[in-house]
């Protein structure tokens, strides 16, 4: 009777391993390409367009294309190709074992409900079939399983998470191969450009690619500049607006083209020189670590309340004519604007600001934190699935670790406070300046046509004023929590 983890037949150095690609689009730090590689075997790495994938938002369906686009030119230099497929994924593996006489398909891991449920699927099918399925880590620095409380439990606050993790052996780094051993016949591909992955995109992919630092060597380059120019200060500028105080790798590190194990030896080896702000960046790296553990451990965070009794908080669930201006930009709150509009332009958004203008949207104007997730899922480009769930629930106060319910930010005395020269919010609204920048303006080309907004359109008075706003969320979190 064979066993479930190993092929059935006779298993040779010419049956090729099959490299499931997902958010790993990197040759160093890569623990099943690694695996891979020292098997002596031909490699066959495949990204499938599956359902997960069509599923994805705008933005980041867009910038992912632009990953696989340059992670196959880095392939191409090793002598290997990305093999390209679209459809069901057990069904493409299982087409490609026949056809390449592979007896293996490795994949490295990811933790999301989505992706778990039908990793489960793939690897229980493979292996009924006698295909070996075997699954790695990398896209953490800690299995979600390994870091427990006492107990036996897993963690639900992040600063005894963090106290448990900060000093555990992490992962060493692993050098990329210098080449990939070829298979005899390289399979069939699809074209990248047919599945149309920036259609949804339209006028605002054009207007974003400039900003963007796509594939592995890019943000090797900006972790070596942040590390060079930016991590001693990190801690005390991190929350400025108006500076470039931040690594900026949450792009890089979503789709897996540097790994969260490069980041804390590099954050680390910065620690050990003395380096004031290098702690402060290993925790922000514990907290998406954080975000992980409890998607892992309770997937229906991803969608639901993650405390229990918000299912009755009166959110306003949907759109509406004021939804619709919080998303445009245009609730007259200046720093709110701005950071939705740096979202369009950039893709991305300063952290700080993102807290703002979910704090905004849930507290000053009741609307439940889906509506905000929902919005961020379709234009960041830098969308991960538990950080963006954490973020939101975090500030809304319904998730783990939350903000207490009476944590309202007023963004009038934030901005003051981060941006006292109005740098931030002149850089994102045109209708602040006379000359407005290019950065202002851009945001008229990015955002949709049907929206038919202009630099001339005169500020819009606040949606909602923030003192009034404050005294209803404060009516509602206290009627809620004694409902």
């Amino acid at each position: 009777m064979f066993s479930q983890t190993e092929p059935r037949g006779n298993v040779t150095q010419n049956s090729p391993v099959i490299w499931w690609v997902r958010r790993d689009l990197r040759l160093a730090d890569n623990p099943v390409l690694t695996a891979a590689v020292a098997s002596g075997r031909p490699v066959i790495a495949v990204f499938i367009c599956d359902d997960v994938v069509d599923a994805l938002g705008a933005a980041p369906k867009w910038r992912l294309g632009l990953g696989l686009d340059a992670f196959a030119r880095a392939l191409d230099g090793l002598g290997a190709r990305l093999i390209l497929r679209k459809g069901d994924a057990l069904r493409v593996l299982r087409d490609l074992v026949a056809s390449t006489g592979a007896t293996a398909v490795w994949w490295g891991r990811q933790y999301d409900p989505a992706q778990v449920g039908r990793d489960k699927i793939v690897k229980q099918a493979l292996r009924d079939d006698g295909t070996q399925a075997r699954s790695f880590p990398g896209h953490l620095l800690f299995e979600p399983w390994q870091v427990q409380t006492g107990q036996g439990k897993f963690y639900q606050v992040y600063s005894p998470f963090w106290r448990a993790v900060k000093d555990l052996d992490v992962a060493p780094h692993l050098a990329a191969p210098e080449q990939l051993r070829p298979p005899e016949t390289w399979p069939a591909s699809d074209a990248l450009a047919d599945w149309g992955l920036a259609r949804a995109m339209n006028r605002g992919a054009a207007v974003v690619l400039p900003h963007l630092h796509i594939g592995e060597d890019a943000a090797k380059a900006r972790l070596d500049r942040f590390i060079k120019n930016s991590i001693a200060q990190y801690k005390d500028k991190r929350d400025f607006l108006d500076q470039d105080a931040c690594s900026g790798l949450s792009e890089n590190l979503t789709y897996g083209e540097i790994s969260p194990v490069a980041l804390w030896h590099a954050g680390r080896h910065a620690l050990d020189a003395g380096n004031p702000g290098a702690e402060h960046f290993l925790k922000e790296l514990v907290w998406r670590e954080f975000a992980y553990h409890l998607v892992f451990h309770t997937p229906h965070i991803t969608h639901s309340n993650w405390r229990d009794g918000w299912d009755r908080f009166p959110w306003r669930d949907g759109d509406g004519p004021d939804v619709l201006r919080w998303k445009q930009g245009r609730t007259g709150i200046d720093v709110v604007d701005a950071a939705m509009r740096e979202m369009y332009v950039t893709g991305r958004m300063h952290n700080r600001a993102r807290m703002l203008v979910a704090s905004y949207l849930t507290k000053h104007m009741l609307v439940h934190w889906r509506v905000g997730l929902d919005w961020f899922a379709q234009c960041l480009v830098d969308w991960d699935p538990a950080a963006n769930t954490m973020g939101w629930q975090w500030v809304a106060g319904s998730g783990p670790d939350a903000a207490p319910y009476f944590r309202i930010f007023n963004p009038d005395t934030q901005a003051q406070k981060f941006d006292s020269q109005q740098r931030y919010r002149k850089a994102w609204i045109a209708e602040l300046s006379r000359t407005p920048p290019p950065t202002a303006t851009s945001f008229f080309q990015a955002c949709p046509r049907a929206w038919d907004l202009n630099p001339n359109d005169a500020r819009p008075d606040p949606l909602v004023d923030l003192a009034t706003g404050r005294t209803r969320a404060l009516d509602a979190y206290q009627h809620n929590k004694h409902s």
